[in-house]
């Protein structure tokens, strides 16, 4: 025969889930009492006291199904390495291959960052120690040197006859490094070529921004951007990997000078007195 009060209480307990004072309360007996008619009914989960480290756990196992080692959870958690695996040692990492093959990369760069760092900071020191003492000994070039270097300078970069056009001796210098552009307009003013005379024309892919680089170059060499020729566009290839790319991608310059042929015979003269060699075209 089922004991009454023991049915109540149970009813209590589990139906109206009422704590264990209001059941004592209601059915008027002590704690000891109500103990051994609830024996086997297991504690409502609101009763239960919540574990400090039940939200660290659920953490845990969000971390792990986003691939991160036990040695990594442990670390970002603050906890030994035993409790993380045992909170998610049974679950398996179930990472996509590319995934990891990029994480691995990418810990392996902060690895390498960090070994690096100490070197590299002083090599960055030395090198900027090296350019300023060097910069200061260079200081001002006279005429004869920016003569001569700039006249190297356009052999190098500079447009060249051919030998199948042997007479066009046209001035052209082409360049994406502000420097050199600079050097090369002082050398031509310093053999008598006016800066407005020049023509100046920027040379850049299709993909970047164009009118941005054109102000940015004629505030560079302080003419008015009115006054470049329209832009030479070059064709965008979506196989080549360029690296020469975003704000600070401003294409090249083309500084031209006009009837500048006697201009050019004497910069390749300039070229043979240093080389002692016939520079002309073809060969």
């Amino acid at each position: 025969m089922v004991d009454p009060l023991a049915a109540e209480a149970r009813r209590l307990r589990t139906v109206e889930l009422l704590p264990a004072g209001e059941i004592r309360r209601r059915l008027g007996i002590g704690k000891d009492r109500l103990a051994a008619l609830l024996r086997d009914v297991p504690p409502p989960e609101w009763t239960k006291r919540p574990n400090a480290k039940d939200e660290l756990r659920g953490r845990a196992v969000e971390l792990r199904g986003t691939g991160r080692s036990v040695p990594e959870i442990a670390a970002e958690l603050g906890v030994a390495k035993s409790t993380a695996y045992r909170w998610v040692g049974h679950l398996s990492l179930g990472r996509d291959p590319e995934t990891e093959a990029e994480r691995r990369r990418e810990h392996s760069r902060r690895m390498t960052d960090a070994l690096w760092a100490p070197h590299r900071k002083a090599r960055d020191a030395a090198r900027a120690e090296t350019i300023e003492k060097v910069a200061a000994w260079v200081r001002t070039l006279r005429y004869r040197e920016l003569i001569l270097v700039g006249a190297a300078i356009y052999w190098c970069e500079g447009a060249k006859a051919k030998p199948w056009r042997p007479n066009d001796c046209r001035v052209k210098f082409v360049n994406s490094d502000p420097g050199l552009v600079l050097l090369f307009l002082r050398f031509v003013e310093a053999l008598g070529v006016s800066r407005s005379a020049l023509r100046f024309q920027l040379s850049i892919h299709e993909t970047a921004d164009a009118t941005a680089a054109g102000r940015w170059w004629a505030d560079l060499v302080g003419v008015p951007a009115e006054t470049f020729r329209k832009p030479s566009l070059k064709r965008h290839r979506p196989a080549t990997n360029r690296q020469n790319v975003g704000d600070g991608y401003r294409g090249c310059l083309v500084v031209e000078v006009p009837g500048a042929s006697r201009l050019y015979w004497k910069i390749e003269g300039i070229m043979r007195g240093m080389t002692d060699e016939d520079l002309g075209a073809g060969r």
